[in-house]
């Protein structure tokens, strides 16, 4: 922005900064006070404004709000914005604007910046050493994600670690509706996926199911490997620990809502720019999915439009498990989709506000 400070509308507007860092709630446009430039560009209206709802959410430490006031929007979007009555209307590029019609996007594209710095700079937790059980059952899980992965980080610190001669296969499943959602939950905090409705959208379009959930395709691999008396389908996880051979129940792995799975694929997203593809995931799971699991909100569900689509891709599946042979545990007709409780896909404005939430919980 420019640094010229003789014009009204830029000392309006540095006047602005001064009062926002100062922790300031009140909109652009209803600024009527002036300030003395303090650096060679004014902050662009995206910070600007981020930096006026983290003042209405709640107490801005001067680290914080200097941090929001100089960081960059990454990602593909506008650039930095000027504000509307601060300078002269450009001959082009985008117009100056009123912060407060800015979408919850605009600003998340700043605030998940923030926010992968700080998970960046946390970094992994250091763990402690686990020595290995010599005499264990060999297994293997595979399936739903989010239902193999809490219960695998589990068995591993009680030292059994999957893997080794002989293995029992254990595919994970339940409902194809909530394993849609599974899915794209592991993504969103593993790897990076697209938004939800496009990601649902697309697999529709192929009329496929990802293949970490399609059950009958993964315990055919297995199967393939070690032989399908080896292989188990497991629709109770409350028999999974008698089948790994322990005898405490194995936890489920925090939940966290719809809101909070967008904002860390979000995230993700510019951590992605900071970290290798394993750390990166390892920190989003390990560092910002715990914080995210502190603040409940509605679950993400698939749409109810795709129901039946998802009920036929089950009926497939399950007559396909019955029909080769594999040991199941529990009901077959449990892969068939049920309604829940939830909201079909994120909404913007809430992930911002559990973003503005983050950011501000971090200094206390």
């Amino acid at each position: 922005m420019s640094g010229d400070s003789e014009t009204p509308g830029i000392r309006r507007a540095w006047g602005w900064v001064a009062h926002l860092r100062a922790g300031g709630t009140t909109p652009w446009r209803d600024w009527v006070g002036e300030g003395v430039a303090y650096g060679r560009h004014l902050p662009g209206a995206q910070q600007l404004e981020l930096l006026r709802r983290l003042n209405e959410a709640g107490d801005v430490p001067a680290e914080l709000a200097t941090r929001v006031i100089e960081a960059s929007a990454p990602g593909r979007g506008r650039p930095d914005l000027e504000l509307v009555g601060s300078v002269d209307l450009p001959a082009f590029g985008p117009p100056p604007v009123d912060p407060a019609d800015l979408s919850a996007d605009e600003l998340l594209r700043v605030a998940t910046g923030l926010l992968a710095e700080d998970v960046h700079a946390a970094g992994l937790p250091e763990l402690a050493p686990v020595r290995p059980r010599p005499w264990r059952t060999r297994y293997r899980l595979l399936g739903d994600p989010m239902l193999a992965a809490s219960r695998r980080a589990e068995l591993v610190s009680r030292g059994r670690p999957p893997g080794g001669r002989n293995e029992l296969v254990l595919v994970l499943g339940t409902d194809v509706a909530q394993m849609m959602v599974d899915a794209w939950t592991a993504r969103s905090i593993g790897i990076g996926v697209s938004p939800w409705p496009e990601w649902v959208r697309k697999a529709r379009r192929l009329d496929t199911l990802p293949e970490r959930v399609d059950l009958a395709r993964q315990a055919r691999s297995a199967a393939e490997r070690v032989g399908v008396r080896r292989v188990r389908v497991v629709l109770d996880v409350d028999a999974l620990p008698r089948l790994v051979g322990v005898r405490r129940p194995l936890a489920a792995g925090p939940e966290i809502s719809a809101d909070a799975a967008e904002l860390a694929r979000r995230t993700g997203q510019v951590l992605a720019l900071l970290a290798t593809p394993v750390e990166r995931a390892a920190l989003l799971r390990e560092v910002l999915v715990p914080r995210l699991a502190e603040h409940p909100g509605p679950a993400l569900a698939l749409p109810r439009r795709h129901l039946e689509w998802a009920r036929g891709q089950a009926r497939t599946m399950r007559d396909e498990l019955v029909r080769a042979g594999y040991p199941v545990h529990g009901d077959p007709d449990g892969l068939l989709p049920v309604v829940r409780h939830g909201v079909s896909q994120p909404s913007d404005a809430g992930v911002l506000a559990l973003a503005l939430r983050l950011l501000l919980e971090k200094k206390k």
